[in-house]
């Protein structure tokens, strides 16, 4: 049976440290290497980590994170952190929207240029960013360790804000 408030849309708000935990179980989801929920609440304390969270749609209640990103600013330029999305809410737009309304939060804070780095066979986040306007800018080689086999090539992405 589903829950009543299943057709609720995501709610996307601001991370919280009490969401560390949830968010640490996500990204480790997500990643070959995932980050403990003391680095994630090390990231969250910093004044210039900028931190957007999906939660699950309920009009009361609990609203547990489904998806985050999370974005370190310097001056007028920024680079994406990570993007994570819970493995059940994935194809649902998520990680768009995410990446959306960290851009803006972007532009509203004067970053002019955005950086990030994503491993070269990730097809579904390739396609995100570049519907973002992110274009390749550089390789690093090896840089993704893959167990059992060899490590992957990071693509180097910018997008500039305007």
């Amino acid at each position: 049976m589903i829950a009543w408030f299943a057709s609720y849309p995501p709610i996307v708000d601001a991370g919280r440290l009490d969401d560390v935990d949830d968010l640490a179980e996500i990204h480790a989801a997500s990643f070959h290497r995932g980050w403990a929920a003391a680095e994630i609440e090390a990231l969250l304390a910093q004044d210039r980590v900028v931190t957007v969270v999906a939660r699950r749609g309920s009009p009361f209640g609990t609203r547990r994170p489904i998806g985050f990103v999370m974005v370190r600013a310097a001056e007028d330029e920024a680079e994406v952190l990570t993007v994570a999305v819970a493995p059940r809410q994935r194809g649902r737009g998520l990680a768009t929207r995410l990446m959306e309304t960290a851009l803006r939060r972007l532009y509203h804070d004067r970053v002019k240029s955005v950086f990030l780095e994503v491993d070269d066979g990730n097809a579904p986040a390739l396609a995100l960013y570049a519907r973002l306007g992110f274009r390749e800018v550089g390789r690093r080689k090896n840089y993704y360790p893959k167990p059992g086999g060899p490590a992957s090539t990071a693509l180097v992405m910018r997008a500039d804000i305007s």
